[in-house]
């Protein structure tokens, strides 16, 4: 189930992007895939064409065609955003973020991070339990 706060939050994303709801395109169609004769009965899949750009959206996520419109558009928002920002897109930047982290470290790396570890392992040695020995 969509919240009206977040059916809000995607209509201030299509504006900020310049998405108007006139240069949409959308048609319901048949699902593809399993679901038997639920999916075959009803069109719950939402195709979206945006024209100026020419991007064509299918969203079948849910059962729910109101649902599958809101997920199409969230998709529309995210390509558009992808074409326009570049590098400077979500998905782009959480692509470099798992590059850079399986990047090897280098060996100055290596001893600085373990130098630390072992600073700290002596810290925490050191907070056992005092015992007085008389």
């Amino acid at each position: 189930m969509i919240t009206q706060e977040k059916q809000e939050r995607l209509m201030e994303r299509m504006q900020s992007l310049d998405i108007s709801e006139k240069d949409l395109e959308e048609n319901f169609i048949r699902g593809s895939g399993k679901g038997g004769q639920k999916i075959n009965k009803t069109s719950s899949c939402v195709q979206l064409v945006h024209r100026p750009t020419g991007i064509e959206i299918r969203c079948q996520r849910t059962r729910s065609q109101a649902d599958n419109r809101y997920w199409a558009r969230r998709e529309l928002c995210e390509r558009i955003e992808e074409k326009v920002m570049g590098e400077q897109s979500e998905k782009q930047q959480a692509i470099e973020k798992i590059r850079r982290q399986k990047r090897r470290r280098s060996r100055r790396a290596k001893a600085r991070m373990l130098d630390a570890k072992t600073k700290q392992g002596e810290k925490k040695r050191l907070r056992g339990r005092i015992t007085t020995e008389e």
